[in-house]
């Protein structure tokens, strides 16, 4: 994808979606200073160029009944190309899962995952996660608590 150039209200439209994804488009123009229908324009050459990868909602996992969330580093025994794609695809099939990221340091991966109580964390790390191929070594971070979850970037509409 290449580099758009974004203006004021480019600017403008992508971080009121970000905070409030669920605008009207009207509503959306307002706060961008426009009119409707070239603010729809923009959003759609917005979503046509990746810059806007998708919408959702932020669900509250405790209301849900998934207490635990744990950052698991993960080290490979290899960390050959192809060993680093197949620990990915085998990640993006585990549902408790929520993020993977190829990191640098002493570990390979970094997981973000969330489970309904401890033993269910355990289970996934027993039977799933150190029993894949190359797994090599696996330390967990439960969160204790959160004080900021943001989506996105900052953007700086100036």
């Amino acid at each position: 994808m290449s580099r758009k150039k974004l203006d004021k209200i480019d600017r403008t439209i992508l971080s009121t979606l970000q905070d409030r994804g669920r605008i009207t488009n009207v509503d959306l123009a307002k706060k961008a200073g426009i009119s409707a229908p070239p603010c729809l324009r923009r959003v759609n050459a917005l979503e046509g160029a990746g810059i806007i990868k998708g919408y959702n909602a932020v669900i509250d996992r405790n209301a849900l009944g998934f207490g635990i969330a744990v950052f698991a580093s993960v080290k490979l025994a290899s960390q050959t190309d192809k060993d680093l794609k197949a620990f990915e695809e085998r990640a993006k099939d585990w549902a408790l899962v929520r993020e993977c990221h190829l990191v640098s340091g002493e570990t390979d991966f970094l997981l973000k995952i969330v489970a309904k109580e401890w033993e269910h964390y355990q289970s996934f790390i027993a039977d799933e996660l150190t029993a894949t191929p190359n797994v090599d070594s696996v330390r967990s971070s439960m969160v204790m608590r959160s004080t900021k979850d943001l989506p996105g970037i900052p953007i700086d509409i100036e």
